[in-house]
């Protein structure tokens, strides 16, 4: 099959990454397997796990995609992720070691293989429009959480109605399906291909542009500019995560030591994490794709940084007063969201797009670590009392990395031969 209108693959990469963001609707399960008594740690290595082999297998997938084709790739991932949540819902129930394997290890694994499909054919098939189209794409794995939760709960009450196993089953068929119909389009454009009216052009300004040399994984590693860009997206990562695990919790101490009652602060707080923040996530990946083909790629990574750093420093006042927690919390939000659209693009910008679906697995990698760093930090600073310098070494982080990226200069394959 040939795809006649590129668009069409915008269609298919915002199908498969809906369905991907399942990752993020693991909340919504969490109260019932307490309930059938499960730890909260057990919960959360669920989730720990599926990040994980959805980080490495990413990197798997990026190596095979030259070999199998984008297609099949896709295909696989949904295929996998999709038979996880049916296999949770035939045969894992409430079981911790069940769920462990079909959600956490296959689950995540399914993600980890469809993820940079969307990503890598969107660049090949819009290289005019590069961060614009992949903050299309990761956009929708970030509304696809708010999907699923709603699904699950308030909007589709398959849980309340159906209960926990069948509700993984009817999830991993739609899963399935879905992937399996985006992946229809997911094909490279023939060699050579551009758009209509489309010519490519050298930038050293980090300018939207095919003009970088191509870097396999191997020349890539071996450069600087490979450890700059990953440390970059660490301590961004590691920011936004931190606040994510921090949004409830530091709030509901702020509010309530500012004269608000415990219950108010507790809805309040909710509503800076599930409205404010996670709608300007998913609008942030858009945006910040699209400013991104003007302004350019570097440019936008320094200031989407310099201005988060700032962000997260204040939002230890902000948190204390409602309207500004709910600016804080978009805000934080709208630059977190950024960090998917910008840093494929980046890399691609940087390294060249031939090879972006392996060598983005790599840069992923960062996120993994920032993961760890920003919320494991952020909880011990706040087993301490002391959340609010949590929030200072993350924004101090943000600002160290506007400072990295603002050096890195174009890399020569000369300079690793």
């Amino acid at each position: 099959m040939k795809v006649k209108n590129r668009w069409l693959v915008v269609v298919g990469a915002i199908l498969i990454q809906l369905s991907l963001g399942a990752i993020y609707a693991w909340s919504v399960f969490t109260p019932l397997l307490v309930e059938a008594g499960w730890t909260k740690a057990q919960t959360q290595g669920v989730f720990a796990t599926g990040l994980f082999f959805f980080a490495i297998t990413m990197v798997i997938a990026g190596r095979i995609m030259p070999k199998l084709g984008p297609r099949k790739v896709s295909m696989a991932g949904g295929f996998v992720l999709g038979s996880g949540y049916l296999l949770a819902g035939l045969f894992g129930g409430t079981n911790f070691i069940a769920l462990l394997i079909f959600i956490g290890i296959i689950g995540g694994t399914g993600i980890g293989l469809a993820y940079v499909v969307p990503i890598t054919v969107g660049m090949r098939w819009f290289p005019d429009k590069k961060g614009l189209i992949t903050g299309l794409a990761v956009a929708g794995f970030g509304f696809g959480a708010t999907l699923w939760v709603k699904l699950a709960g308030s909007w589709g009450k398959l849980l309340a109605l159906y209960g926990l196993s069948m509700t993984f089953i009817v999830l991993g068929a739609i899963f399935m399906l879905m992937i399996l119909v985006g992946a229809i389009w997911m094909i490279f454009p023939a060699e050579g291909w551009l758009p209509k009216g489309y010519a490519p052009s050298v930038s050293a300004s980090g300018k939207a542009g095919d003009g970088a040399e191509d870097f396999n994984s191997i020349e890539m590693l071996k450069t600087p500019q490979f450890h700059f860009i990953s440390m970059t997206f660490a301590f961004g990562a590691s920011a936004g995560l931190m606040s994510i695990g921090l949004m409830k919790l530091f709030p509901m101490v702020a509010l309530t030591g500012n004269g608000i009652d415990q219950v108010a602060a507790s809805a309040i707080a909710g509503t800076a994490m599930a409205v404010f923040f996670s709608l300007a996530n998913g609008i942030g990946r858009i945006a910040w794709g699209a400013i991104s083909d003007s302004l350019g790629r570097q440019r936008s990574i320094i200031i989407m940084m310099a201005t988060q750093g700032i962000f997260v420093i204040l939002f230890q006042w902000m948190a204390a007063t409602p309207a500004l927690l709910y600016l804080g919390a978009a805000l934080i939000g709208f630059n977190f969201g950024g960090n998917f659209s910008l840093f494929p693009t980046v890399t691609a910008d940087t390294f060249g797009s031939k090879f972006i679906g392996q060598n983005y697995g790599w840069i992923f990698l960062a996120y993994g670590f920032g993961g760890i760093l920003g919320p494991v930090m952020g909880g011990w600073l706040g087993d301490m009392g002391n959340f609010p310098m949590a929030f200072s070494i993350c924004g101090v982080l943000c600002l160290i990395a506007a400072g990295i990226m603002s050096q890195i200069k174009p890399p020569k394959k000369t300079m690793i031969a």
